[in-house]
């Protein structure tokens, strides 16, 4: 039986998870740059940047803090994005290297129920825009009892509607949500200016820690945080990369669009929320409330759409595509590419958003500071198995079958699961015992640094050699 024959037959392949094709190779610098540029120009880049204002950095040490984060973010980002960009396969797949064929369900599920709750997150921000667009047009709505619930919901069925036209739809809302969305921050930033008498003013809110301990107290889970942010997609970052031309132009694509955008983006939010100190007293992060506050209903009108634009490319490309391959890859003959993506919206609901963004203190310590502690190890341990032990050596079609190289014990590689729980505790530790609290605060680096070490010692304690797959362990 030919190659090709063995995967198709396979349980683990469907048309989906299966390997790029030269012919759907066709991203080259441009495409990734704008990918980036499209996912980062969006109201959760503001609203990061916001929330280091609201938790009482100045600007300049706002804008540092996202500029190192994203940096320092961009280099798993670069490591996961290669075997995507040789091999042609996504995440889900890919995780079948180290986790086994079945364990990498593991790994796969963790990243997709933090994917839920982004496109959760994402959705009530956008069903919040809606809200205030109808109250605009119509102010009796305001006296409707659940108001917000019901846009949410509204649009929750949007983005269940461009789910199901599939993948390609998403290149589309690429190219035109980003410039609008840059469009309303221009606007909020001129309003800003206006308003609060220059950028003198606007750059003139001092940071409220009145010593470098009390600053640092923020700086590591703010920076901890920042990393988390886009902590999802430096590990699903195969699923767009395996579509690169070269390795050379999706690296060049990722560095170019990544840290620059998050940055200036981020530094619009960080001037305008400032802006809000100096003219309502308080910091005000949402940038859909301040919208409210605007006289001008045009104004209000044309913002809001663009942000319900913008917020849906968001959704559906940073938090629908990989969700959906992971649900794939549980069941790949049942679950295709729109059933995951189903699954990934009605799990949006069930996380609850509208808690997560109750507070800046929450979506920073509570959401970004504890997924990062599951991620963080995950991306230990296939950047440890990829680059160390098997020295960028896959089989690819041992990937997509049972009894291959990759099967270890029955599916699992109890290895790195064992490393993950290891890592993912020793973070956590630090929400229970207060003395080793900087565990947690910077759970992203330390999941990372433990699962990598653990999982580097148990695969050579049992032999692995590197650049040679795994051989079958016996069960």
């Amino acid at each position: 039986m030919p190659p090709s024959s063995r995967i198709e037959s396979s349980p683990l392949y469907n048309k989906d998870l299966a390997p790029a094709t030269a012919e759907r190779r066709t991203w080259g610098t441009y495409n990734f740059a704008a990918l980036w540029v499209s996912m980062s120009v969006n109201i959760l880049t503001y609203m990061l940047a916001a929330s280091l204002i609201q938790g009482g950095m100045n600007w300049k040490q706002a804008v540092a803090t996202v500029f190192i984060g994203n940096t320092i973010v961009l280099i798993p980002m670069l490591l996961n994005s290669h075997p995507g960009a040789r091999y042609g396969i996504p995440f889900p797949v890919l995780a079948r290297a180290s986790f086994g064929v079945l364990g990498a369900n593991f790994a796969a599920v963790l990243r997709a129920l933090v994917a839920c709750g982004w496109f959760g997150i994402q959705t009530w921000i956008g069903g919040e825009a809606i809200n205030t667009l109808i109250t605009t047009l119509t102010p009796g709505w305001a006296k409707v009892s659940h108001g917000t619930a019901i846009c949410f919901l509204a649009f929750w069925l949007i983005n269940l509607a461009v789910i199901l036209k599939g993948i390609e739809y998403i290149r589309f809302l690429q190219g035109i949500s980003a410039p609008v969305l840059l469009a309303v921050g221009l606007l909020l930033l001129a309003w800003a200016y206006k308003s609060a008498g220059g950028f003198g003013p606007m750059l003139s809110a001092p940071s409220r820690f009145v010593s470098f301990p009390d600053f640092l107290k923020f700086l590591i889970p703010a920076l901890n945080g920042t990393v988390g942010f886009w902590a999802t997609v430096s590990l699903n970052i195969p699923d767009f990369t395996r579509f690169a031309r070269s390795q050379r132009q999706q690296v060049i694509g990722q560095a170019l669009g990544l840290p620059t955008t998050m940055t200036l983006y981020s530094l619009i939010g960080i001037l305008v929320t400032s802006a809000t100190v100096v003219i309502y007293g308080t910091a005000i992060w949402d940038p859909v409330q301040l919208l409210s506050r605007f006289h001008s209903p045009v104004a209000v009108v044309i913002s809001l759409l663009a942000i319900l634009l913008a917020t849906l490319n968001v959704n559906i490309g940073a938090n629908v595509v990989s969700p959906a391959n992971d649900f794939s890859n549980l069941w790949p003959r049942k679950i295709n590419f729109r059933t995951g993506g189903v699954i990934t919206c009605f799990m949006g609901i069930a996380l609850m958003p509208w808690k997560l963004l109750s507070n800046y203190s929450t979506f920073i310590f509570g959401w970004l500071g504890g997924y990062a502690a599951f991620l963080g190890p995950v991306a230990g341990i296939m950047i440890c198995d990829y680059f160390v032990i098997r020295r960028r050596v896959l089989v690819v079609e041992d990937l997509y079958l049972r009894d291959g190289v990759y099967e270890y014990s029955r599916g699992f590689n109890w290895r790195a699961v064992f490393s993950l729980a290891l890592g993912a505790g020793t973070a956590l530790v630090g929400l229970v015992v207060p003395a080793v609290r900087v565990l947690y605060d910077y759970s992203w680096f330390v999941g990372f640094a433990v699962s990598f070490g653990a999982y580097y010692a148990l695969m050579k304690l049992q032999g692995e050699k590197p650049g040679v797959p795994a051989l079958e362990e016996a069960s």
